[in-house]
């Protein structure tokens, strides 16, 4: 087979005409694509333009400085230090932290429930197998906004109110119809904290997160070198105590130097004062949500289960591993490469149906940024536009995270 040459390869590309760009499959893909990707921007810039005309017959512009003006409102749960009189971008950060709290709260808790029940589902037990696939068709077919709203009047309703704790000095937890109230962790020789304008972060709180993801890797270090041993000699190295100690030796001794303890929640007058409190639009939005969530992914675990064929777990029953440790060690880890693709979706569905805590009075992004601020502003495509910006933002962290984690539990092709 001849070759072409170097002026064979000049000739064929001088030869090159306009209507290659249609008739030649090599660059008719690029031409559609760029054409659809202009008629793209000519849709933007058209939309924008028509925006900008319609707010400057309406008397407005755009612009984000809204953010810096006072708020003027209460927000009930707050994570960080916050008054009416602070901004309203400090208003729409304690919303987003209230998001994100809230949305990593019931996304552990529905894994929890999810991995339960789906593995129960598939047990010998006729009454646990029934009972499970009862709680999963109950939840996913009842709306996540009506389990919220049940909870929530149950904790309003149901729960005793903070006058009958009078009498008790101090309380580990007070479960009230206002919220739950547990011990705040304080520090006697604390840090301080480092002021970055907008946040106020704790220098001991930093410390202690730095030291054990520290100690994260010192750990990981020591395993990776006992399967090296493992690998050359057979035998592996006794590894227990020596974790147990890079894990929590340097975390104790810096929480001792720090003079860590509890602070406990005390009755003061009609209310709880110290402590920490989980009001109860946070507890109906995280019971809600993990309960809700969790018939859903109780499904994907268990698919993601059958989907391993049965010598998988004859071949460990024959080994000699009880039921329990044949699903956790050799089941459970294979199910991962079916079960993390749509559980990464569920994430997504937690973190956004998080604005469902406008119907409890749970005060989130949505809450404060889309909700209050919006109203007294009346800069309704800013603060939309920042929130889907947010919202945006997390859910590709959230999939990035999670295709991470896909990666490195999906097998191998050797």
């Amino acid at each position: 087979m001849s070759t072409l040459t170097v002026t064979d390869q000049k000739a064929a590309v001088s030869a090159f005409s306009l209507s290659m760009l249609i008739h030649d499959k090599r660059y008719r893909g690029y031409t559609i694509q760029i054409i659809a990707l202009m008629g793209l921007m000519l849709a933007a810039a058209w939309l924008l333009d028509n925006t900008v005309r319609n707010l400057a017959a309406l008397g407005k512009d755009f612009s984000f400085s809204f953010l810096w003006s006072a708020a003027g409102y209460d927000i009930n749960q707050q994570p960080i230090a916050y008054d009416s009189q602070m901004t309203h971008g400090r208003a729409a950060l304690v919303g987003l932290l209230n998001t994100v709290i809230l949305a990593v709260l019931a996304c552990v808790t529905a894994t929890a429930i999810g991995v339960m029940a789906g593995v129960l589902r598939l047990s010998n037990n006729w009454i646990v197998s029934r009972l499970m696939g009862g709680y999963i068709e109950l939840f996913r077919n009842v709306p996540a906004l009506l389990c919220i709203l049940v909870i929530g009047a149950v904790m309003a309703q149901s729960m005793p109110a903070p006058s009958s704790y009078r009498g008790a000095a101090e309380t580990a937890i007070a479960v009230t119809n206002r919220g739950i109230y547990v011990p705040e962790p304080l520090f006697t020789h604390d840090l301080g904290s480092v002021d970055l304008g907008i946040v106020q972060p704790s220098l001991s709180a930093l410390a202690i997160i730095a030291l054990f993801l520290l100690c994260l890797w010192a750990d990981r270090r020591l395993r990776r070198h006992a399967d090296g041993v493992q690998s050359a000699t057979g035998k592996r190295p006794v590894l227990w105590w020596k974790r147990l100690a890079v894990l929590l030796l340097p975390t104790a001794i810096l929480l001792y130097a720090l003079g860590f303890h509890l602070g406990y929640p005390q009755l003061r007058g009609f209310n709880f004062q110290g402590g920490l409190q989980l009001g109860n639009a946070l507890i109906a939005m995280w019971i809600g949500l993990s309960v809700y969530t969790g018939a859903f992914i109780a499904e994907i675990v268990r698919s993601g289960i059958q989907s391993i064929a049965r010598g998988q777990t004859e071949a460990a029953h024959a080994l000699g591993l009880r039921p329990g440790r044949t699903t956790r060690l050799v089941i459970l880890p294979q199910a991962l490469r079916v079960i993390v693709p749509p559980l990464t979706s569920q994430y997504l569905d937690i973190t956004k149906h998080t604005s469902l805590g406008l119907a409890v009075g749970y005060m989130d992004l949505r809450s404060t940024l889309g909700g209050i601020t919006i109203n007294q502003t009346g800069r309704e495509l800013e603060g939309i536009l920042l929130m889907m910006l947010i919202y945006l933002a997390m859910s590709l962290l959230i999939s990035g995270v999670m295709n991470l984690f896909n990666n490195r539990v999906k097998l191998q092709v050797r």
